[in-house]
């Protein structure tokens, strides 16, 4: 067990309001579990950056280490120097999470490291690969297949979106990729989408309930408007799987798609995944659902720069995977 002190990003909802800060904690100041990991890779999420604000309404306990995604080396516990990765449940929410050097979780929240991925890849993917993931599986646990039509991916250019353009394409889809930065079209296109959308294209072609039937399914990961018009645009029997919410929860629609289309809208969760579904998706992720791991790592980043990629991320000024190295 280590016993020197390690820094790590701490974040306190009642203290002078600077913000998160790099600081060290020990060993001992970590919160109960079997298994002790060090730190490899972290990364960024939406969700990270919320954890961090007084007003973000997602961490439950104050001060907090973030991090809701953390990959590495098992120190203590079983499977010791075993490769693993960690991500939901209550990480960097209700107890410290990856933006430390060392991470103590339950056995239970813990995926051995598929031998395809190294720490490093694992959390180029993270909640947003996993979340893209699970997303693709359910649509094509609907049936729909390459030959069925385009498929839309809003939010394209966020990590979740990013991951699923990349997917979808390796698959054989063709891939509509929906994003509100110009300047991202190149490297969409790298990544496999076989047209780029403006946003408020989609928003504003949606002229009533029902539109031209236009995508087989979609992965929607902004809600709001977009999502209500993506599925007036949806073909018949087709399905849209939502996981994201950045354009906020309200959900303005009708039942016609669902009901004269018979159109199938999918919620999909990370958080509370169980542990043995985990495993299953990460082995896909690592193997048939492998994307395209190299366009999609754009920033590579130390804990004393998370503070700033928290403002990028609220400020939609972040492009595909931000990793943090421990």
């Amino acid at each position: 067990m280590p016993s020197e002190s390690f820094d790590a990003l701490i974040t306190g909802h009642d203290d002078d309001g600077s913000g998160p800060s790099v600081q060290m904690l020990s060993v001992d100041d970590l919160p109960e579990g079997d298994v002790l990991v060090e730190v490899a890779y972290s990364d960024v999420n939406y969700k990270d950056a919320l954890a961090a604000r007084p007003d973000g309404q997602v961490a439950r306990i104050s001060p907090l280490v973030p991090g809701i995604d953390l990959a590495g080396t098992v120190v203590e516990g079983a499977d010791k120097g075993a490769l693993v990765l960690a991500h939901g449940y209550e990480i960097g929410v209700a107890r410290h999470g990856g933006y430390a050097a060392y991470a103590r979780v339950p056995a239970g929240w813990v995926v051995p490291l598929p031998q395809e991925l190294s720490p490093r890849e694992a959390m180029i993917l993270g909640t947003a690969g996993f979340t893209a993931g699970l997303c693709v599986l359910e649509l094509q646990g609907r049936g729909i297949a390459p030959g069925d039509g385009p498929l839309l991916v809003t939010g394209a250019t966020g990590g979740v979106g990013s991951v699923a353009v990349s997917i979808l394409a390796k698959l054989g889809y063709e891939v509509h990729a929906s994003t509100g930065k110009a300047d991202a079209a190149d490297w969409l296109r790298e990544l496999g989408a076989a047209e780029i959308l403006e946003r408020q294209e989609i928003v504003e072609s949606a002229k009533g309930p029902l539109g031209r039937q236009r995508w087989a399914g979609a992965v929607d990961s902004v809600g709001g408007e977009t999502l209500a018009a993506a599925l007036t645009a949806i073909r018949y029997g087709g399905a849209v799987a939502a996981c994201g919410l950045t354009a906020g929860p309200g959900l303005k629609t009708t039942v016609m798609p669902f009901i004269l289309r018979s159109v199938a809208l999918l919620g999909v969760d990370s958080v509370g995944v169980p542990i043995e579904r985990r495993r299953e998706v990460w082995a896909r992720l690592a193997t048939d659902l492998r994307p395209d791991l190299d366009h999609l790592a754009t920033t590579e980043i130390s804990l004393a720069e998370v503070p700033a990629a928290f403002e990028r991320i609220l400020g939609g000024g972040m492009r595909g995977r931000t990793l943090v190295a421990l």
